[in-house]
């Protein structure tokens, strides 16, 4: 089987940087004659075609959502991290809430299209081994998502679970986020089965095993007190990891 994964996985490694490398350009033309709105549009479509490229690897993905999530108002999707493979699923099944990511500065260069995206879309990117910095820029991320009605998209366990055991959730991106958004609404995902395609490491990629989010009932900010809110999220997160 891990034989096999080397021939496919050189394949779908292909697929997927060609599929970067094209929207690149098509993701400044969008920006550049239709503004926030073009350029939006087509990194949802981007993030349609790299969903369908893991259909290679023999990896579907499933969105369950059952709840009725508010309109008209900031969203702050909460979710565990697995892989790569989150973010995508995630811009392409919520994108009529506009998404944007909370992302370590490293990824806003050197990679098509995703850094393009970062650095233009809207997104935070926060360093790491800067707390002055990562607080300025998630305030400054925070007040552009209650401006423009988008909503945030934040992964507290700061870097991805190999195992898909959850570590725990910093809470200091989402009280910031929080702060700056008091009429947002919390929505808790747990994100299953992404970490087992990189099981094997950064290559060969893992077969089969299909990716699911599940969506959660949204907390009215303010309708608990933080400290109780992220714990009551981290832990209906946390309850539906398999």
């Amino acid at each position: 089987m891990k034989f096999l994964s080397y021939i496919i996985s050189s394949i779908f490694v292909v697929v997927f940087f060609l599929l970067l490398l094209i929207f690149h350009p098509i993701q400044w033309l969008g920006l550049k004659f239709f503004g926030q709105k073009g350029h939006q549009n087509v990194v949802n479509i981007m993030n349609w075609f790299l969903i369908q490229s893991l259909l290679i690897l023999g990896v579907r993905v499933q969105v369950e959502n059952e709840q009725n999530l508010p309109e008209n108002t900031s969203l702050i999707f909460v979710s565990n991290h697995q892989s790569t493979f989150d973010i995508s699923p995630i811009i392409w099944h919520f994108r009529k809430y506009n998404p944007k990511f909370v992302s370590k500065k490293e990824l806003g260069k050197g990679i098509p299209s995703i850094s393009f995206n970062l650095r233009h879309g809207g997104a935070a990117l926060i360093d790491r081994k800067d707390a002055r910095q990562a607080l300025t820029e998630l305030a400054s991320f925070s007040k552009r998502i209650e401006k423009n009605n988008w909503s945030a998209a934040i992964f507290p366990e700061g870097t991805r679970s190999t195992t898909g055991v959850p570590k725990s959730f910093s809470p200091n991106g989402l009280k910031m986020i929080t702060k700056y958004n008091p009429g947002a609404y919390v929505v808790p995902l747990t994100i299953n089965n992404s970490w087992k395609v990189f099981k094997y490491g950064k290559f060969p990629l893992g077969l089969g095993s299909p990716i699911k989010i599940i969506t959660h009932k949204p907390i009215k900010v303010g309708s608990l007190p933080f400290n109780e809110l992220i714990a009551s999220v981290e832990s209906t997160i946390k309850e539906s990891i398999l």
